[in-house]
Order: structure tokens, then C-alpha cells, then sequence
């Protein structure tokens, strides 16, 4: 937990349902930015004091039309806050309204005015909109910053947002690099799988089976094979290939899973040199071994 606070800065995220509010909060919350959806500015204050009593001091909120009538009373309090010392930002999202229909078409999750019921005079999708549009009139003008994501991705979204705080990051794809052992069953949320079952098997080497792809002497067992080494090569030139394509996508996660007959000896030897090669790229990286127990003291897994 971080020292108790002070200040707070808050960025408040509001703008028209489909424009990419939640995205825009996910980025900050993979920033370190404690979050909050769909809060009523009368819960601000509240907010600031818990932030402050347990050392949250960057804050994202999204606050919009859910809460219908009740956005009028955002500004007021998004004065308090400023007059008691904190900084208050506000961003809003906003999409063309073809673009707007297109969205909710295709998820099918309702627009908080498009209920006849409760809102009998809206007719269609494009009034709730409007509605919409003129509900939020007011946030909108008080804005510090306005982005359009009419054309924006999700990735392209959160790397403006980059571009405007700073702190703002692209979390970049997290890589795990995980060791198994074919007898016990493939990783069920493995997204590339390598067998190098044909290696040279240390098990049948006596004074080797007690030790494990994390001891030098495995290491160099399995780098005698003389199909190792171009092995390896060839696995950091397809993964060195794909990553980028990955990221472009907007991949969060990425599991590379490298099996041998029991995970104890080949797989965790490659494991161990793929998940180095990837950390000299800069990437992140973590490495598992999911069919070894943990590493003794001293012994990094």
C-alpha cells in the first residue's frame, strides 16, 4: 500500500454509450490508476476520502448517462474537489452516430435511453442517441480533452490516451513461457505449441535423472543435440515474427508452450533459453514449469 495522500488526480471519463468508455478506463487501470465504473458525482467526495485514507493517488472514474438526470450535478462537485486541492480532469468520448448504431448492432447491449417503457417518446435507437447528445451537452463543453474514436481501435485508443497523459500505458503483451510434459495432458490456454519430444532424452541418462532442465548439466546435455541449437533459432525467429503482429492486434497475453515426454528435462531447457532471448527483445516475460515442483532455495524457476 502506498503512503497516505494528500492529492489525488482524477480523471473523470465520460461521452456517448458505445464511444469507448471502458477501454479508456482499462487503460488506466493497467497504468496503476485505481478505477471506478459508472459513479454519481454526489459519491465523489466519498471517493476522495477512501482514496486518501488507502494511498490511491491517481483515480479514474467514468461518469454518463447511466445515471440519467443526476450528470447535472457533476460539475459542482468536480468544483469541490478542485477547491480542496485536487486535480480534476475530464475526458470525453465521443463517435459519429453511424458508427454509434453500427456498435450497438453488433453487441446488442441496450443504450441507457432506448427503453420504451421507461422512456416511451424514444422510438429508436438514433433518438436515444440524440437524447443522449443533449443530456451530456453540458460535461462535454467543460472537457479538458475530447477524443473521437470514430476511427480509433481499442489499441489505437489507448495509445492517444498515451499521448495525452504520459502515464497513460499500453500495458504491452505479457508473454509466459510455460514447460509441460505431454503425459500429463497440453496446457488448455496455451495459444503456441512447440514439441521437442525428437531432442536427445536426458531420463535415460542415469546421473541425470535426478536433475532437472534448470541444472547446467542438462543444459549442456540437451544443447549436444546437434538439433537444439537450430531448434531454438527457428522458434525465436517465428515468435521474433509474430509478436509484433500480436501487439498490433492488441493482444494483452501471449502463452508459449514448449512440451517434452514429462516436462522435467528438454522442454524446461528451451523454456529457459526462449524466455531469455524474449527478455534481450525487451519483452515481458514470465517462465513456468508447471510439471516441476517449485525450485529449491537459491534456484531461480
Amino acid at each position: 500500500m502506498n503512503d497516505r495522500q494528500t492529492q489525488l488526480h482524477l480523471v473523470v471519463i465520460s461521452g456517448i454509450s458505445g464511444s469507448g468508455k471502458t477501454t479508456a478506463l482499462h487503460g488506466f487501470e493497467d497504468s496503476g490508476y485505481f478505477t471506478v465504473d459508472n459513479l454519481p458525482p454526489a459519491l465523489l467526495p466519498n471517493l476522495a476520502a477512501f482514496c486518501l485514507e488507502n494511498g490511491f493517488a491517481k483515480v479514474a472514474v467514468v461518469i454518463d448517462a447511466r445515471i440519467h438526470e443526476a450528470i447535472g450535478s457533476f460539475e459542482p462537485y468536480a468544483q469541490l474537489l478542485r477547491d480542496q486541492g485536487h486535480s480534476v480532469k475530464v475526458l470525453f468520448l465521443d463517435t459519429e452516430d453511424h458508427v454509434l448504431i453500427a456498435r450497438f448492432k453488433e453487441s446488442r447491449r441496450p443504450h441507457p435511453f432506448y427503453h420504451p417503457l421507461a422512456y416511451p417518446h424514444i422510438q429508436s435507437i438514433e433518438e436515444a442517441i440524440q437524447a443522449e447528445r443533449a443530456l451530456l451537452e453540458d460535461v462535454r463543453a467543460m472537457a479538458d480533452r475530447v477524443v473521437d474514436t470514430t476511427t480509433l481501435t481499442p489499441t489505437a485508443l489507448r495509445r492517444q490516451l498515451q499521448d495525452m497523459w504520459g502515464d497513460v500505458e499500453t500495458a504491452g503483451l505479457q508473454i509466459v513461457v510455460l514447460s509441460f510434459g505431454y503425459k500429463y495432458g497440453i496446457p488448455v490456454d496455451a495459444d503456441l505449441v512447440f514439441d521437442v519430444r525428437f531432442l536427445c532424452n536426458p531420463h535415460y541418462v542415469p546421473e541425470l535423472q535426478t536433475h532437472d532442465g534448470r541444472d547446467d548439466v542438462v543444459k549442456q546435455f540437451v544443447f549436444s543435440d546437434p538439433r537444439a541449437k537450430p531448434l531454438l533459432e527457428k522458434m525465436e525467429a517465428l515468435i521474433d515474427y509474430t509478436l509484433p503482429e500480436y501487439e498490433a492486434e492488441g493482444k494483452a497475453y501471449l502463452t508459449i508452450a514448449i512440451g517434452c515426454t514429462g516436462g522435467k528435462h528438454r522442454s524446461v531447457v528451451l523454456a529457459e533459453a526462449l524466455a531469455e532471448h524474449l527478455r534481450g527483445r525487451g519483452a515481458h516475460v514470465a517462465v513456468r514449469h508447471r510439471d516441476l515442483p517449485e525450485p529449491p532455495d537459491g534456484k531461480e524457476a
